[in-house]
């Protein structure tokens, strides 16, 4: 599919699915489900695929080609925001029953809202920082540096949005087992992927400039 892309253009088409994935994230990130013990947000089913992205943003092109995809997240995701509070905000006609749902699904109250920014900027750019820091000094060490970085900024993530979003909304101890569920689930996640990854990377350090 991308074996007539150049390493620049791949750039571009990396840019544009981690970029999907942290708007789709935020969207289904408002319903939970139930996992075994734990209650988990649906965000967790594709944002891994962010972090995977993102290990190889990092390992191919560079902390500072990663830190741009991630602001340029940032950025497109706050545009997504403000354009459905906007859409929410705007009068519905008689006829549109589905008003209240459409507010219950892409609403969001400003604690999560800045709760799920400031974990995402966290997260990811401490993940992609230490994936370039620890090929320095283990280049040859792909999968612990990718499953390493994973943990430290699924970890972050978890954390701080969290914490923001959660704290003295519920017991202290069910936060905790909220951060170390949601950061482990993460990371097996990777590691369950981490041949794709792995064959992702090799393939597109293969790709000519």
């Amino acid at each position: 599919m991308f074996d007539n892309l150049t390493k620049t253009e791949l750039y571009a088409t990396l840019t544009g699915i981690f970029t999907a994935c942290l708007i789709v994230s935020n969207i289904i990130a408002g319903k939970t489900f139930d996992f075994y013990s734990f209650t988990l947000p649906c965000g967790v089913v594709i944002f891994p695929v962010i972090y995977i992205v993102n290990d190889v943003l990092a390992e191919v092109y560079g902390y500072k080609k990663a830190r741009n995809v991630i602001l340029l997240g940032f950025f497109m995701n706050l545009v997504a925001v403000v354009c459905y509070n906007i859409t929410i905000w705007l009068p519905a006609p008689a006829f549109f029953e589905n008003s209240q749902a459409f507010s219950i699904v892409l609403g969001s109250t400003f604690r999560l809202l800045i709760a799920s920014f400031a974990a995402y900027l966290c997260g990811s750019l401490v993940n992609a920082k230490l994936m370039v820091y620890l090929k320095s000094k283990a280049e040859d060490k792909l999968f612990f540096r990718c499953i390493a970085s994973t943990l430290a900024g699924e970890g972050l993530d978890a954390v701080v949005f969290i914490f923001i979003g959660f704290f003295a909304t519920m017991p202290f101890e069910a936060l905790i087992l909220m951060i170390i569920a949601q950061a482990l689930f993460k990371t097996v996640y990777e590691i369950i992927v981490y041949p794709a990854t792995r064959y992702v990377i090799g393939h597109v350090k293969a790709l000519p400039e």
